[in-house]
């Protein structure tokens, strides 16, 4: 059976100029099921999009518009958008939910140690750490001192302001001590994604035009946008599960079930934030478009010249932002 042509696949099933088509792109794109695929589903995935973009409209395993759709959904979710590399397992944005899952459930569990609070929040800086690098915009070369630098710098601002909040809030209401853990995850977002994306700040984001046709030009006012945008919607991404879990938990334990049920502590938070997580990861990426789009006039004056150069009336420019 032969497919229609003319199906973009350069971009997202739904219109992304809605919220609403957003959360329905990132639902698909995050999905946690995508992390099943076998290496040979991701590899008949790039073989069934490489062969339609090539033009070909009869593909074997590929007898339909919705199989082409879930091809490209299977392959945007393991292979990088700009390189094309098979991105590493635990650092796809479909790695997010089980992975945040059990590292935020602990942290929101074990918050009052001193020990656990540095573990948990020294791996959740090494995770974020990969996911930052992973879902980096463009080919953008880091070096492994950069990297050290970066991760030493928001593992160290993770657990400078978690244990001084811890301290702080020893004689406080307990539920303020149990949303220590957002407030230095927060803290150490901020650090993390523009360390670890620091190449993108000092040389730019490359520019495409409307058809996602490269303008060969990276502008750094867009990298800011883009990583600023990054960092929002992580931090959005991340509270509700470290917000409303909290609140929830306290409930519970000020009606004493903890007490009669102490060993399910964990399994409660964990399920809480899992369940919370489900939604919140692709809402959340959903704040922003992955393809950002900047007014060619707000680009820096050399960049905007050569952009009108090539392209007269082009009003605004596209950029992959990153996750």
């Amino acid at each position: 059976m032969s497919l229609p042509s003319g199906v973009d696949l350069t971009k997202p099933k739904f219109d992304q100029s809605t919220y609403v088509n957003r959360a329905k792109h990132f639902f698909l794109l995050t999905n946690p099921l995508n992390l099943l695929a076998s290496e040979k589903d991701l590899d008949d995935a790039k073989r069934v999009i490489s062969e339609y973009k090539a033009g070909k409209t009869e593909i074997e395993g590929c007898k339909s518009v919705d199989d082409l759709w879930r091809a490209k959904y299977l392959y945007d979710s393991a292979f990088h958008p700009d390189t094309g590399e098979k991105m590493i397992m635990v650092g796809r944005m479909s790695a997010q939910v089980p992975m945040n899952t059990a590292i935020t459930g602990a942290m929101l569990t074990f918050y009052k140690s001193t020990p656990a609070v540095i573990f948990w929040q020294w791996l959740n800086q090494s995770f974020n750490a990969l996911v930052n690098f992973t879902n980096r915009s463009g080919s953008s070369p880091i070096d492994t001192n950069q990297l050290l630098t970066s991760y030493v710098m928001a593992t160290g601002g993770a657990l400078t302001t978690a244990l001084s909040l811890n301290r702080l809030t020893k004689k406080m209401n307990p539920l303020v001590g149990r949303l220590v853990p957002v407030v230095a995850v927060a803290a150490a977002n901020c650090i993390n994604i523009p360390m670890m994306r620091i190449q993108e700040l000092k040389n730019g984001i490359s520019l495409v035009d409307d058809q996602y046709r490269s303008l060969n030009i990276a502008s750094k006012t867009a990298a800011y946008q883009g990583i600023s945008a990054v960092i929002v919607s992580r931090i959005l991404m991340a509270m509700p599960g470290m917000v409303i879990t909290p609140v929830v938990v306290q409930q519970l334990a000020n009606k004493g079930v903890f007490q009669k049920y102490p060993k399910a502590n964990a399994p409660v938070q964990m399920a809480l934030v899992g369940f919370i997580l489900i939604f919140a990861t692709p809402l959340g990426c959903a704040f922003f478009s992955q393809m950002a789009s900047i007014k060619v006039d707000d680009l820096e004056p050399d960049v905007k010249a050569v952009v009108k150069k090539q392209k007269p009336d082009l009003e605004v420019a596209w950029y992959n932002k990153g996750l």
